[in-house]
């Protein structure tokens, strides 16, 4: 799933929060958790925003944006760095949230938990079509999400052991798939290769898989005219980028959904079982958090670096490509055990407290702040008109403009109201009846 499409998604667990006003133990780890979730969730436009800003250059820096100068140091760090990671990190803490809210609503005595639980999720399908036909997001994750959080229901008893291994042969499923797309690709790269040698005789099934290459390079590496008339349709009106996003979101919602299952289905067995293991909630020692950072960045960051060099030496060709996709897994999923272990012993040290308590913020609101994303871009690239017009590295200033406007909002939103507009909205749709929003004065001061 290495598009921009497919990173974001631990905003559903923004609801299922206690209350944050509590003191204690229990509070302090449920911050923890919150402040995860605000870094994720700003990972995920970090991700996103090659998508909501430039014609097919996610993986593909030479269509457009820039491969070089700051341009190509953007691409890297991203690549090295980020890579897969956000929605390793966004599907593990959507697991963890089924298991807070439905935890919740039994320790109430709810009968009806599994009723409350699907319209919750079926409303989160709703607001993932919302955000990818008519905010022009092809890369929405909430439709991902809300569908897989169906499947995924029952298995929210099960142990640590049985949660984790059904997790583990999910992703050994998922990795076997990416090794199929990718032996493939080679194939086709072959007989491609073997029919443009003079006088070749090639039979109808080497013809066949030479056309597939074909296919595969020209939506890997549109022609320039493709590209600019793809630019022109995104910013001529709404009504045309409309017709063209939503073609795109329709793919996105039917089969990449089926493509990536067992990734983000595993993924959330994983978060359930680390979130029952005590690891998202700060139980466990320094020294397992320690390790978590230094075995996922030891393994992750040299896997990704020789990943990276390999696209780079190749010229950012789809060969070079398909081969860096064979390790894939083996780079981004220590990577991403070593954000979590990072961001929980930030959590625990308890250093840059305003700053922890605004990205906590950010966390806890993350359903609204992650479609304000998606409404601000299309605002900006597509109304405004500044899609295809910035360089790649220029992007991450729109960025980094988006995280400080939300660390500064967040917290003074929640001074005032108990969880976020959107959240507001989702569960009194899911409850059929809106909460109180508005603090008290007590809680207020």
């Amino acid at each position: 799933m290495a598009t921009a499409a497919h990173e974001a998604g631990v905003i559903a667990t923004a609801q299922s929060t206690p209350d944050q006003t509590k003191t204690g133990p229990t509070s302090d780890r449920i911050v923890a958790l919150d402040f995860v979730r605000g870094a994720a969730l700003f990972g995920i436009l970090l991700m996103n925003i090659t998508g909501f800003g430039l014609p097919h250059a996610y993986s593909n820096p030479m269509n457009w944006g820039g491969a070089e100068g700051a341009n190509l140091l953007a691409w890297m760090i991203i690549q090295i760095g980020f890579e897969g990671t956000q929605r390793g990190l966004f599907s593990m803490l959507f697991g963890a949230g089924i298991i807070l809210f439905t935890s919740r609503l039994e320790a109430k005595g709810r009968t009806d938990v599994g009723d409350i639980y699907a319209r919750r999720n079926l409303w989160l399908l709703v607001f993932g079509m919302v955000n990818g036909f008519v905010l022009l997001w092809s890369g929405d994750i909430l439709y991902f999400y809300g569908l897989t959080a169906l499947v995924v229901f029952p298995f929210r008893k099960l142990g640590v052991r049985a949660l984790l291994m059904i997790g583990i042969v999910g992703m050994l499923a998922s990795a076997l798939w990416n090794a199929k797309d990718t032996a493939d690709l080679m194939s086709y790269h072959e007989a491609y290769e073997a029919s443009q040698v003079a006088g070749a005789q090639l039979n109808p099934q080497q013809q066949a898989l030479g056309e597939e290459w074909e296919g595969a390079l020209a939506e890997y590496a549109p022609s320039p005219e493709t590209q600019r008339d793809y630019v022109e349709q995104r910013t001529q009106s709404y009504s045309a980028a409309f017709a063209q996003v939503a073609a795109e979101t329709v793919h996105a919602e039917s089969w990449y959904f089926y493509r990536w299952f067992f990734d983000i289905f595993s993924m959330m067995l994983i978060g359930m079982a680390l979130f029952k293991a005590g690891v998202f909630t700060l139980e466990r020692s320094t020294r397992f958090y320690l390790a978590l950072v230094v075995i996922g960045y030891g393994v992750g960051l040299t896997v990704n670096v020789l990943e990276t060099r390999l696209i780079i030496e190749g010229g950012f060709g789809l060969l070079a490509m398909s081969q860096s996709q064979i390790t894939y897994d083996l780079g981004r999923l220590p990577m991403t055990a070593g954000h979590l272990g990072l961001l929980l012993l930030i959590a625990r040290s308890g250093i840059f407290p305003l700053f922890q308590h605004a990205l906590a913020s950010v966390g806890r609101m993350a359903f609204t702040n992650y479609l304000t994303h998606s409404l601000v871009c299309a605002i900006l690239f597509v109304g405004l008109g500044y899609f295809g017009q910035l360089e790649r590295h220029e992007l991450y200033y729109v960025v980094f403009t988006i995280w400080a406007v939300q660390l500064v909002l967040s917290p003074l939103w929640l001074g005032t109201f108990k969880m976020g507009p959107l959240e507001w909205l989702w569960r009194g749709l899911t409850y059929g009846e809106l909460p109180k929003l508005r603090r008290g004065k007590e809680a207020a001061t």
